[in-house]
């Protein structure tokens, strides 16, 4: 077997690509971003998570070599962007289409493309093949596709690397099982050979699948809200039956797979869809809610100042530091328009000032605020709980114990 080239060396493709080098196969990262190729090729790595220093370390002294080009080998791995339109909801397949081209410039004859970006059912038959075709390869000989969606998530990357099941759709059974072998290479979860449609189905269903779950909880936090109960504690008591299991409600749906992939089925089958759209749409709404009950609270407690207000956390989920659809930023853009300016905004995993207002440690950000408004779990202010005694909070994770006053979402 050739060299694997992991093209996208982003959240998704370098925590993978340092895994297979990791692991014993000889790897190539690549991407157009030179300044993310020179930190690699420096040592260092371009975000944090639990146990990739260990792993990138390992996958250095296998001999893994970052490049701003395409590897000629015979086998390439696509973890490139996979946004969708905001008109028309449809997925943006421009990324993807970009790397195949670019594949097809230097791969080998036989090649095997396995796609791991989320892509939407289709996605392969409508925006792939035909390039391929125009550029005259033969697919199944020249070129063999794949289809293997990535399933982890920031903050147990490298556990769900290992230990998540994966399904590969392939056109034949015979290169499904040779891209099994790829992955077993670390995988201990099962690994389930399918046809590529399926595949594409099966990781945008399962995103759909937990919207839809979050959707729900949040429209019951408003019910609860408006009748004078605690959410929290239905839910749990819900929970308590043997086939019901509703998640907790929150300010919003952020992250790059939640927030986008339920979309590409509604931009696909607008005549189709109508529950996965209620739920993007309430989900969606979620950071507006937030904004009325935050000024629900001002007015409860006489607070008339923004700049007695601080946004606690900027990611989209706790303990990372990636940004990508956070609801905080969705709600910053609504105070935005609503002309508020003057509020504070801290989150400890980011290290660089991104926005106005913002704070780079805690005691500068509790300074001089009334109301704290939690909108990432992150341990420091699950650890440190003492310091917002004195505050007013509006905990919409249902994290904050210790406290004067708390509301909750």
């Amino acid at each position: 077997m050739g060299v694997l080239n992991v093209i996208g060396l982003g959240y998704i493709g370098l925590p993978t690509a340092l895994m297979f080098a990791a692991h014993g196969v000889k790897v190539v990262g690549s991407d157009m971003n030179c300044k993310l190729i020179d930190t690699l090729n420096s040592g260092d790595l371009t975000f944090e998570e639990a146990g990739l220093k260990e792993i990138f370390k390992d996958a250095m002294n296998n001999g893994i070599r970052f490049s701003e080009k395409y590897e000629t080998t015979n086998r390439y791995l696509i973890t490139v962007p996979t946004p969708y339109m905001k008109e028309s909801k449809k997925i943006d397949a421009s990324y993807v289409v970009a790397a195949v081209k670019q594949v097809m410039e230097v791969c080998d004859s036989g090649s095997i493309i396995v796609i791991e970006s989320t892509i939407s059912p289709g996605t392969i038959d409508r925006f792939i093949r035909p390039i391929i075709k125009e550029k005259g390869f033969v697919i199944g000989q020249d070129i063999h596709l794949v289809h293997a969606p990535e399933r982890i998530i920031p903050g147990n990357m490298i556990n769900e690397l290992k230990k998540n099941s994966r399904t590969i759709g392939a056109d034949s059974e015979v290169v499904g099982n040779e891209v099994k072998k790829w992955y077993e290479a670390f995988c201990d979860g099962d690994i389930v050979v399918t046809d590529i449609k399926t595949a594409e189905m099966s990781k945008v269903v399962e995103n759909t699948f937990r919207d839809i779950n979050i959707a729900f909880a949040n429209e019951l936090a408003k019910i609860c809200h408006k009748e004078g109960m605690d959410v929290h504690e239905l839910i749990r008591i819900a929970n308590k039956h043997p086939r019901v299991n509703i998640l907790q409600p929150g300010p919003g749906v952020g992250g790059h797979c939640i927030s986008v992939d339920p979309w590409f089925l509604v931009g696909d089958y607008p005549d189709i869809v109508n529950i996965i759209k209620s739920a993007r749409e309430v989900n969606d709404g979620a950071p507006y809610y937030v904004f009325e009950r935050i000024k629900e609270i001002m007015s409860e407690n006489n607070i008339e100042d923004y700049s007695q207000v601080g946004l606690y956390g900027m990611t989209y989920k706790e303990n990372v530091d990636d940004m990508r659809e956070s609801p905080t930023l969705q709600l910053l853009t609504i105070l935005n328009d609503n002309n508020v300016q003057n509020l504070k905004v801290y989150d400890p995993m980011i290290k660089e000032k991104k926005i106005e207002n913002q704070c780079m440690n805690l005691d500068e950000f509790l300074s001089g605020i009334k109301l704290i408004v939690v909108l990432v779990g992150h341990n420091e202010i699950r650890e440190n709980q003492s310091l917002l005694e004195s505050k007013i909070v509006y905990d919409t994770r249902n994290i904050i114990e210790k406290g004067t006053k708390i509301y909750k979402i």
